[in-house]
C-alpha cells in the first residue's frame, strides 16, 4: 500500500504532468475531512446569517406636480405680475428642480451622520430628468417604507415654507412699488391742479386790469390761456373756487394700480395647498432584502469549506508521502 502511494506521488511530482485521477482519488479518500470543513463553513454561515444586519430598500418614483398641486401659487404669481407672471409649465419645472436640490442636500446630510443613512434620489430613466427615483435603505422592510415616505414629505414641507417666504417677499416688494407709483401719480395730479389754479389766477389778474367783469366770448371751447381773461372776473373767481375744492383728476392707470394694490394686500395663500412633487409610484414594501443573500452566502460557504477541506487533504497526503532527496 505504501509502495503504491509512493509511486503515485512520484508520478505526480513530474512538473510536466498532473495526474487528475490521482487527485480525485486522494480527495475521495478524504471526503469526510472535506465534508467536515463544509459543515463547519455552513455553521459559520448560519451564524453570520442570524446575526448579520439586514438591509432592505424601499423605492418611490416621483415627478413634477400637476396644475392643481401648485394652482394657488401660480394664481398668486398671476396677481402679482399679471402678464409678466411665469407660465405654469415653468413653475412646475422650477418647483421639481428645487425639490431635487433640497432632497440631494438632505441625502448628503444623512450620509454624514455618525450612523450614516442611505437616502438616494436619482433619475428613474437614464438620460431623462424626470421622473425621479427615491430609495432608502434600512434594517427593516416596514421601516424603510415608512422612512422614505417621511423624508419625501419632509422635503415637500420645506419647499412649501420656502415658496411661502418667497411669495411674501414678492408681495412686500410689489406693495412698496405700487405705493410709490400711486404716490407719484398723486403728486403729478396735484401739480397739474396747482398749475391750473395758477393759470386761472393769472387770467383773473388780466381781467381785473382790463376791467372785464362779464364774459366777452360765447364759445368756451375756444378759450386758451391767452384769452382766458375774456371770461370775466366773476367767472374766473368762480373757477378758482371750484378748482380749489375739486378732487384731484387721476388717470385710469392710477385706479388700475390702486385695484392691483388692494388685490395684492388681500392676497393670502395656504402653503399646505402647495406641493412640489407628485407620486408616480408610492414607496413600495420590499419583499427581498438586499443583504445578506442567504443563497449566495450558503453557496460561498460550501465552496470555501470544500476548498479548505481539499487543501488540507492534499497537504496531509503530500506531507505523508514526502521523501527528501539524498
Amino acid at each position: 500500500m505504501t509502495q503504491n502511494n509512493n509511486n503515485v506521488v512520484a508520478r505526480s511530482s513530474d512538473p510536466e504532468q498532473i495526474d487528475f485521477i490521482d487527485l480525485f482519488v486522494q480527495l475521495w479518500r478524504g471526503k469526510w475531512i472535506i465534508a467536515a470543513f463544509v459543515a463547519i463553513a455552513l455553521i459559520l454561515a448560519g451564524v453570520y446569517l442570524v446575526f448579520a444586519k439586514e438591509k432592505w430598500t424601499s423605492t418611490a418614483i416621483i415627478t413634477q406636480p400637476d396644475a392643481a398641486q401648485i394652482g394657488s401659487y401660480s394664481n398668486a404669481l398671476n396677481i402679482l405680475y399679471g402678464a409678466n407672471a411665469p407660465k405654469l409649465t415653468d413653475i412646475q419645472e422650477s418647483v421639481i428642480t428645487r425639490y431635487n436640490a433640497s432632497f440631494s442636500a438632505l441625502s448628503q446630510t444623512l450620509e454624514n451622520k455618525a450612523e450614516p443613512e442611505k437616502l438616494v434620489i436619482e433619475q428613474s430613466v437614464k438620460g431623462q430628468p424626470l421622473p425621479l427615483s427615491v430609495s432608502y435603505v434600512n434594517g427593516s422592510a416596514e421601516t424603510a417604507q415608512k422612512e422614505v415616505a417621511q423624508y419625501i414629505q419632509q422635503v415637500d414641507e420645506q419647499i412649501q415654507k420656502e415658496l411661502e417666504v418667497d411669495l411674501n417677499d414678492n408681495i412686500k416688494q410689489q406693495v412698496t412699488t405700487l405705493k410709490d407709483v400711486l404716490s407719484n401719480q398723486e403728486t403729478i395730479a396735484q401739480e397739474q391742479k396747482d398749475l391750473r389754479i395758477r393759470q386761472i389766477t393769472e387770467a383773473l389778474k388780466y381781467a381785473e386790469a382790463a376791467n372785464v367783469t362779464s364774459p366777452k366770448i360765447q364759445q368756451t371751447q375756444d378759450v386758451t390761456q391767452e384769452s382766458m381773461f375774456l371770461l370775466g372776473t366773476e367767472a374766473l373767481q368762480s373757477m378758482i373756487a371750484h378748482e380749489s375744492s375739486r378732487p384731484l383728476t387721476l388717470s385710469d392707470s392710477y385706479y388700475q394700480n390702486k385695484q392691483k394694490l388692494l388685490d395684492i394686500q388681500k392676497l393670502k395663500i395656504d402653503p399646505t395647498t402647495i406641493h412640489a412633487y407628485r407620486y408616480v409610484m408610492k414607496p413600495d414594501l420590499p419583499i427581498r432584502r438586499d443583504s445578506p443573500k442567504r443563497s449566495i452566502v450558503l453557496i460561498l460557504a460550501v465552496l470555501l469549506g470544500g476548498i479548505l477541506g481539499s487543501g488540507v487533504v492534499l497537504a496531509r497526503n503530500a506531507m505523508r508521502n514526502y521523501q527528501p532527496r539524498a
